[in-house]
């Protein structure tokens, strides 16, 4: 079965004002279909910058990325990719509704067949009764329901989620979180997570990849194999608590060699 995502030998160089800074160097990550991966790391690691290669926003200066077995940019125009960013970025001026009909909308969608999917998808989030709400009148997590929808509506093979979380407060970010197991659970999407929560990202996932910065490049994965349906409970299991102290040093140690510029 060929790989959701799949980057070899992944390097990406910006230019700034003070010369060439190189943010992703030999990055090489295999996410399987169905796969629920997060991806840590200090900030400035390249993590969005992976994200953002396999979506097609900015182009690698080395190495390759297949999506689904085609390029991103191709996977793109297939509609395969979904992307949900650390802002809900909702048009101000339209309802929930008309935020979650916008891909349709623009993919051309007849309104008769893209009314009742976007009616769908917001039932299956959990807001049925607001779908005439605005933006402004949502909270902060109703906001990203809303975005998580609208990525949803299309039926993407893969999300890629930047830190959707991380404006949230922790009760409402755990509610998210439980959440988005469930979306997960109902689904056969495949989750490319961005977030600095340890706990968030084992509590999410199959696997929790530690990256180091400058450049960019991985240097730890923890599988979790911790049975789904994920519940609270698991948190205090023994292996949640391996994996957390493991992963907690790996990032220490990633953090510690960006600083001293390894």
């Amino acid at each position: 079965m060929t790989a959701a995502v799949v980057a070899r030998e992944l390097s990406v160089t910006f230019e700034s004002g003070g010369g060439q800074f190189q943010a992703l160097n030999a990055f090489n990550l295999t996410v399987e279909k169905n796969e629920f991966v997060s991806l840590i790391g200090p900030s400035g690691c390249g993590k969005t910058t992976v994200l953002r290669c396999i979506a097609d926003l900015i182009s690698p200066t080395g190495g390759s990325v297949m999506v689904n077995g085609i390029p991103p940019r191709d996977a793109i125009k297939k509609r395969d990719i979904g992307y949900v960013f650390q802002s809900a970025t909702l048009l101000e001026w339209r309802n929930v509704l008309k935020n979650v009909m916008l891909p349709l909308e623009l993919a051309g969608v007849p309104r008769a067949e893209a009314l009742p999917r976007a009616e769908a998808m917001i039932e299956r989030v959990g807001l049925t009764d607001f779908v005439k709400n605005y933006p402004r009148q949502l909270s902060g997590g109703m906001q990203q329901r809303v975005a998580i929808a609208r990525s949803l509506v299309m039926n993407p093979d893969i999300i890629l989620m930047d830190e959707p979380f991380a404006a949230l407060d922790e009760i409402t970010r755990d509610d998210m979180n439980r959440w988005l197991l469930e979306v997960f659970a109902q689904s056969s999407t495949t989750i490319l997570f961005v977030t600095h929560n340890i706990r968030e990202a084992i509590m999410l996932s199959d696997r929790v990849v530690v990256m180091a910065a400058r450049p960019g490049r991985i240097v730890k994965e923890f599988k979790v194999s911790m049975p789904r349906p994920r519940t609270a409970e698991q948190t205090f299991t023994d292996e949640f608590s391996r994996i957390r102290q493991e992963a907690e040093e790996a990032l220490y140690g990633a953090a510690t060699r960006t600083k001293v510029g390894e």
